[in-house]
């Protein structure tokens, strides 16, 4: 159908990370993602959802009467009626973000939405699949993301702070620890050592609620 969207879930909870980490959100999770990271946290979204007009989608976020409005999945830019969304969010007033890898053109995103690009270190194993055309295209309103896994990821990590100026780009650089795979009090220490201009997260949802779908 035209105008529809496969969705995995819609919910409120409070934002785990990002500039408005711990400001109640309402996520609208997509389904399916052509990346297959290593350390992937929402799985249970690459299949299966709910097929969703947008006129329901807009309703049912408008019923939380939300100041934030996050798009995320799996990857929201595979499905192509993600962008129209994005727009009637915005239309609508919410504070948007969009959740996206990064692998997939980003230049149709209304950018009054906040797009959040993460950029997939090595120990992602998704790397590959960077698209690094999307970096001209980022403005103040955006933000960029690493999840780092190792010190060789975070040197990589630096490494493409410098060579983009992302700090000069965007309005954060986010460095986070991946959970299990690097200690976050490491993580925290090297940003210090180095005095990198870039926001230390951790995952706050994963601390509160142990990442379980739908919170």
């Amino acid at each position: 159908m035209q105008d529809t969207l496969r969705i995995t879930e819609v919910f409120y909870s409070l934002q785990g990370e990002t500039r408005t980490a711990g400001l109640p959100t309402v996520f609208v999770r997509l389904t399916g993602c052509p990346l297959r990271c290593q350390y992937c946290d929402s799985a249970y979204a690459f299949s299966g959802g709910t097929l969703r007009t947008l006129d329901s989608l807009m309703e049912q976020v408008a019923q939380f009467k939300p100041r934030y409005v996050c798009v995320t999945g799996g990857e929201p830019l595979a499905q192509p009626n993600a962008i129209p969304l994005i727009a009637r969010l915005c239309d609508a007033g919410y504070e948007v973000s969009v959740e996206t890898s990064g692998a997939l053109d980003i230049s149709k995103v209304d950018t009054r939405a906040s797009r959040v690009l993460d950029l997939k270190t090595p120990a992602s194993e998704e790397s590959h699949r960077n698209r690094y055309e999307n970096i001209e295209l980022l403005t103040p309103n955006d933000q960029v993301k690493f999840v780092i896994c190792s010190r060789d990821d975070y040197d990589w990590s630096v490494s493409k702070l410098i060579q983009y100026g992302l700090d000069r780009r965007v309005s954060d650089v986010l460095f986070s620890p991946s959970k299990g795979q690097l200690n976050a009090t490491d993580l925290a220490d090297w940003i210090v050592a180095d005095n990198l201009p870039v926001r230390f997260q951790v995952q706050l949802h994963k601390l509160l609620w142990n990442d379980e779908p739908g919170r």
